[in-house]
């Protein structure tokens, strides 16, 4: 097998990355979520967006679990 860059080839799947962050707090310690920031390789920086969710472990996965099936079916919308 050669080793060096993999090309894309005609019809394949787009790369990407997600960036994800997660912590569970108390719900009385938090006082504001912010947005995080990316700087890529071109020096360009974007905001991404922190969500809160609230409730018992078994409420936030659920919504969670929610959240990622329509992140995913919206990027679908979009073409890939």
């Amino acid at each position: 097998m050669a080793r060096g860059r993999l090309k894309l080839v005609k019809g394949a799947a787009k790369r990407g990355v997600l960036i994800y962050g997660m912590r569970l707090f108390d719900s009385a310690e938090v006082l504001a979520v912010e947005d995080a920031q990316v700087r890529t390789a071109g020096g360009d920086r974007s905001r991404v967006t922190m969500h809160l969710i609230e409730g018992t472990q078994a409420q936030i996965r659920r919504q969670l679990m929610r959240s990622v099936d329509a992140f995913f079916e919206l990027i679908e919308e979009d073409g890939d």
